[in-house]
C-alpha cells in the first residue's frame, strides 16, 4: 500500500486545474454526470496506465529523449487546442454525432499526450525510489488510477451542478469560454 505522501502527492497532483480537470467539468456542465462516465472511467484508466509505464521506464526514455518528447509537447499542445475551439463554440446540450462528451477510448488515448499526468508521474516516482521497477509501475498505476476515479468524479459533479445555475445563454456562453480559455493557456504551459 503506498504511503501518505504518495497519496497525498498524487491527488492534489491530479485534483488541480489542468485539461482533464477543465475538460472533465465542462463536459459535466454540457451533457450531464451521466453521459460524462465514458469520460471519466477513460481518464482513470489512461492516467494508471500512464503512471505505470512511467514506473517501467518509459518516463526515463522520455527525458532522455528531447525530440521525442518535444513530439509529445506538439501533440498535446495541438489537441488541447481542438478541445478549446470546441469549448468556445460550445452550444448547451446539443448532443449529436460532432457534438459529444469524450468516449473511453479517447479520454484513454488523451493521457497519452497530457503532459501533466506525465508531470505528477514522474514526481511521484521520488516517492517511491527503493521499489523494483514492477512495484513502481504497480503502485503508480493503481495509485494514480483510483485517486483520478475519485477527482474526475467530483469535477465533472460540480459542472453539472453549476449547469443548473447558468441556465442564462450569456452565463452559459461566459462559463464555456473561460473554460475554452484556460485550455488555450494550458496549451502554451505544455512547453514550458
Amino acid at each position: 500500500m503506498p504511503d501518505l505522501a504518495l497519496i497525498g502527492f498524487v491527488f492534489f497532483g491530479l485534483f488541480s486545474p489542468g485539461p482533464n480537470v477543465i475538460l472533465l467539468t465542462a463536459s459535466g456542465a454540457r451533457f450531464g454526470f451521466r453521459a460524462t462516465v465514458p469520460h471519466i472511467i477513460g481518464v482513470a484508466l489512461g492516467v494508471g496506465i500512464t503512471a505505470a509505464v512511467t514506473g517501467l521506464g518509459v518516463g526515463t526514455l522520455l527525458q532522455a529523449a528531447p525530440m521525442l518528447t518535444l513530439i509529445l509537447k506538439i501533440a498535446a499542445s495541438l489537441w488541447i487546442l481542438v478541445m478549446a475551439y470546441r469549448l468556445w463554440h460550445a452550444k448547451p446540450a446539443q448532443v449529436d454525432s460532432a457534438d459529444r462528451p469524450f468516449t473511453l477510448l479517447e479520454a484513454v488515448l488523451f493521457q497519452w499526450v497530457n503532459p501533466k499526468v506525465w508531470a505528477v508521474a514522474l514526481a511521484a516516482l521520488a516517492y517511491i525510489p527503493d521499489l523494483s521497477p514492477m512495484m513502481q509501475a504497480q503502485t503508480l498505476g493503481a495509485t494514480f488510477a483510483t485517486l483520478n476515479l475519485a477527482v474526475c468524479t467530483f469535477w465533472t459533479s460540480t459542472g453539472h451542478l453549476l449547469s443548473k445555475l447558468l441556465k442564462d445563454p450569456a452565463l452559459w456562453q461566459g462559463f464555456m469560454r473561460i473554460m475554452a480559455a484556460a485550455l488555450v493557456v494550458f496549451s502554451g504551459l505544455v512547453f514550458l
